[in-house]
């Protein structure tokens, strides 16, 4: 439990200290915002700053620093450093001058801002990528939600219904004024889920388990105390981390919880909310920093849930028995492999939390998969009306952009069921596409700071390191091309170039300074 107590704070003083150096590199101002100069009464709305904070937090966290921390921690302590110093010094630097770039470009989005800084060539790129991207996750986000639902209410034969539901709202939340649904609703699922992390905050307390530590992280006998019966790995944490090395398989299981590109498609959307440049720290930086914290509390409840047994205490005797006695289940899954996110989400809220807990984790597992997905298919409008400047006040503007991205998002949800393998190929498709994301957006904000004689390294150090994750993932990842000999070689090669064309573009571009708007 120390290095979970130490994260916790570093992640406040994280806020507090670097959140304001951040901010001085900026330095927001009492400039009217978008929200006030072109409120349009459909996406351009003024909002109070709590709602703002709320659906921000909402739109980046969905189950990703849930699942994504979940996941992760099958890597050991070694979550904690990577979701404390990615969520202070990458994450939150990456959202909070997104946000704050959108507020200085009319609430751009994204491709806009990566056109403008990185050039028309990357930001046609980025446009089709951008928009794939959302399409994944509104399809992802319309199948497991449906899935988990018909678990509960209806069995096998109503998974197709719910399908419908949730694709049917999410037409509505696309189409309707940001106000309407999104500002109402939003916000109580938020609190849901900050009410979930610290009741378990809570109860981490109460219980203070003795967990796997920071500083012995690199034994991995103590990561399976408990686990060894007749001498084999139950666990499967050594198979696992044989076929998925930590780096950089770590930094692509974790995104949300600690950077991921999918914020900077979401920033915009609240960048035409805020009333005052001078709230986007506690915004942008402050929602990536409470979504750092819920990444925080759940790999700690699985690091207990998993490592030191405490999932015998949220599951039946019965299956303890089984487990035990078998080792492996009939189906040759090991521990880490028979309890998915999902599942643990549900056994360990309704266990810790009773009946509330039970409540607070249905909303979590499906209510928060579903407003990530809204706000994807909202953002991908929004992107697309950009780029064909179609304004966007009229609802037949909107459906003319909406109707042929919902049937291409139908098609590609018809593939996702029809292929047995089809989430999966998918979540790893947007797992990769994610983090690639995050990179583009990073450089676009050091060419942004270098343009304007600003401290670029705040920047240019992530801007490196998420280069070389993402191109190293895509040759040592077994679900790549499946050589993890060749990561040192990869990650040297990659940091050189990446390095050498900034410094040839600095010197290129000097004498060119980019006024701020």
């Amino acid at each position: 439990m120390i290095s979970f107590i130490i994260s916790l704070v570093a992640l406040i003083l994280g806020y507090l200290v670097y959140g304001a150096i951040v901010e001085r590199v900026i330095r927001p101002d009492d400039r009217e915002t978008p929200a006030v100069r072109l409120a349009d009464g459909v996406d351009y709305v003024a909002l109070p700053t709590w709602k703002v904070f709320m659906i921000q937090f909402l739109n980046i966290a969905g189950t990703g620093p849930i699942f994504g921390a979940i996941m992760g921690m099958w890597f050991g302590p070694a979550s904690y450093l990577w979701i404390v110093l990615g969520c202070i010094f990458a994450g939150a630097v990456h959202d909070f001058m997104s946000g704050m770039l959108s507020l200085r470009h009319d609430g751009a989005n994204l491709p806009t801002l990566i056109g403008k800084y990185l050039g028309g060539g990357t930001r046609n790129v980025m446009l089709v990528f951008t928009v794939l991207l959302l399409m994944m996750v509104g399809a992802v986000f319309v199948y497991s939600p449906a899935l988990i639902l018909k678990d509960m209410w209806g069995g096998e034969d109503a998974t197709i219904i719910w399908i419908i539901v949730i694709f049917g709202y999410y037409v509505i939340a696309t189409l309707l004024p940001i106000d309407k649904i999104i500002g109402r609703v939003y916000p109580l699922f938020a609190i849901a889920l900050l009410v979930m992390a610290a009741g378990l905050l809570v109860g981490l307390f109460v219980k203070m388990p003795h967990l796997p530590e920071l500083w012995n992280m690199g034994d991995l006998s103590q990561w399976t105390q408990g686990q060894a019966v007749n001498g084999k790995d139950t666990l499967g944490l050594t198979g696992y981390l044989k076929n998925n090395p930590l780096f950089p398989c770590l930094f692509i299981t974790i995104a949300c919880g600690a950077i991921s590109g999918f914020h900077a498609t979401q920033s915009p959307l609240m960048a035409r909310c805020l009333k005052s440049e001078r709230l986007a720290r506690p915004v942008f930086y402050g929602a990536m920093i409470t979504e750092g914290l819920v990444a925080l509390i759940w790999a700690t409840v699985s690091s207990y849930f998993f490592y030191y047994e405490g999932w015998k205490e949220v599951v039946s005797p019965e299956q303890v028995t089984a487990f035990m006695a078998q080792v492996e289940l009939a189906d040759g899954k090991t521990l880490i492999q028979y309890f998915t996110a999902p599942e643990l989400v549900n056994l360990v809220c309704s266990s810790w939390l009773g009946i509330v807990g039970g409540t607070l984790a249905v909303l979590g597992v499906v209510a928060a998969p579903i407003t990530s997905g809204d706000t994807a298919f909202r953002s991908a409008r929004l992107i697309i009306a950009e780029a064909l400047h179609f304004e966007q006040k009229s609802m037949v503007r909107r459906l003319m952009i909406s109707v042929p991205l919902f049937v291409a998002s139908l098609l590609l949800l018809i593939w996702q069921m029809e292929n047995p393998n089809g989430f999966n190929v998918l979540w790893q498709y947007f797992g990769w596409s994610n983090q690639t994301l995050s990179v583009f957006t990073l450089w676009m904000i050091t060419v942004y700071l270098a343009r304007n004689r600003k401290p670029y390294i705040i920047t240019l150090i992530p801007a490196v390191f998420m280069t070389v994750v993402c191109s190293t993932f895509l040759v040592a990842s077994p679900q790549a091309l499946n050589h993890p000999e060749a990561t040192p070689w990869v990650v040297i090669a990659v940091t050189v170039i990446a390095i050498a064309w900034f410094i040839g573009w600095y010197r290129k571009n000097s004498s060119k300074r980019t006024l701020e708007p």
